[in-house]
């Protein structure tokens, strides 16, 4: 080999550890580049993956907010508090049950864009003022107990984008009160109260088409206020119209003073009361008394002997202490295990550990789950954000055990 060609390669070996030492040797890693239409969440290495919720969970109504929550809390421990290497962070709103807090709580959560997916909300009026905000932001909300219709009709303004929920339609609700209520009880005049509520209006409004297509007659829709205290004069025009069975489909406070007051009327003495989810709350039968005995309550079910019910009921009592105090936790179980699946599913894991989460992937990653096997049953999203099987409801009796304290009570009859 001649000298020219010695020191050329001489050259060559020293350019090449020259590149090398100025990181010139292998390609790096492409940086993830965001094309989702709707924005992607980066989560840092070491940085918690932050889902909220936005729950009922101080008032009268705070035991349908705990329920779900608790069964956030052990869908997240369930998995050692960790998703794809990262620390979940779970925070909150309370929504007290109501519009305003329903916007309150959107507005807040909206304007924080490491939040990932919300759980939530209970109430369906809530979801109405809060859905507009979260939609806009590009996020996820899974709803473990409301039920209007109008969250998931897509003609309608209350429709967003993004919304679902492991719930039952009222659809589907309204219509099994007034077929047991006609057909199992045998009940040919009936009546109804609702407190204005989006939830209310509508589930009593399809108990009464449907009651009627069945041959009943509905004697009076009735409306009270939330706050009211005096039932005595709705009563007392509902009286008028002779009804066997009265149906309310409202929330405490003014569930258990409707209750108590029926009882006090001319002409309702022996009326059949009944409520739906709304008052399915282990407070409901202790604060009314006497009243709540042979009370009928449409609302979920999950079956006892479904061994995965059981031994999340077994958590509950290890982690939380007691028993769930409502209905919907089996739901919000399932709803916080199908957001946490998507997110793995659409997640893009960088090798030194980043992760990056497509918003609109997200979205369709739930729209399109199909055959979720949950507590609640197997549970399949469709275009409008309806994933509730359907199997999940029931109807239940109450007895002087629940006003004693124990709870929940048996379930009566299935459909």
């Amino acid at each position: 080999m001649n000298k020219r060609l010695l020191a050329l390669l001489s050259l060559l070996v020293i350019a090449s550890m020259a590149l090398a030492a100025c990181g010139g040797g292998a390609p790096a890693a492409a940086a993830y580049e965001c094309t989702d239409a709707i924005g992607c969440v980066t989560v840092a290495p070491g940085d918690p993956i932050h889902i909220a919720y936005a729950l009922t969970v101080s008032g009268a109504t705070a035991s349908l907010g705990e329920d779900s929550k608790g069964a956030i809390e052990i869908a997240i421990a369930d998995r050692g508090g960790e998703l794809l290497g990262h620390p979940i962070e779970l925070t909150g709103e309370d929504t007290l049950c109501s519009a305003e807090g329903g916007q309150a709580a959107g507005t807040k959560l909206s304007a924080d864009a490491t939040i990932v997916g919300i759980i939530g909300t209970n109430c369906s009026g809530e979801a109405r003022a809060a859905m507009p905000l979260i939609s806009q932001a590009g996020m996820v909300m899974i709803s473990p107990s409301n039920t209007n219709p109008d969250l998931t009709n897509p003609d309608h303004p209350d429709s967003h984008p993004g919304y679902f929920r492991t719930a039952h339609n009222d659809l589907f609700q309204g219509r099994i009160a007034a077929e047991f209520a006609y057909n199992e009880l045998g009940v040919r005049k009936a009546a109804t109260i609702h407190d204005g509520s989006p939830y209310a209006e509508s589930l009593q409004k399809v108990f009464a088409d449907v009651f009627r297509e069945l041959g009943g007659e509905v004697t009076a829709q009735e409306a009270i206020n939330v706050g009211d205290t005096d039932m005595g004069p709705v009563l007392t025009t509902i009286a008028a119209g002779a009804p066997e069975l009265i149906y309310f489909p409202i929330f405490e406070p003014e569930g258990p003073l409707v209750a108590s007051k029926a009882k006090e009327i001319s002409g309702l003495e022996n009326a059949i009361l009944m409520g739906a989810d709304g008052l399915f709350a282990d407070t409901f039968p202790e604060t009314t008394g006497s009243a709540a005995v042979g009370m009928y309550l449409s609302g979920p079910y999950v079956d006892v002997n479904n061994s995965a019910y059981g031994e999340f009921l077994a958590k509950w009592a290890d982690q939380i202490g007691g028993v769930p105090p409502s209905g919907f936790h089996a739901h919000a179980y399932d709803a916080t295990n199908m957001l946490l699946n998507a997110i793995e599913q659409v997640a893009v894991v960088g090798e030194d550990g980043t992760v990056n989460i497509p918003r609109q992937a997200l979205r369709d990653a739930l729209y399109g789950l199909k055959g979720y096997a949950g507590l609640t049953g197997n549970l399949t999203c469709d275009a409008n954000g309806d994933c509730a099987t359907g199997e999940a409801l029931g109807v239940f009796k109450l007895s002087q055990a629940e006003v004693d304290g124990a709870w929940p009570p048996p379930v009566f009859w299935q459909p």
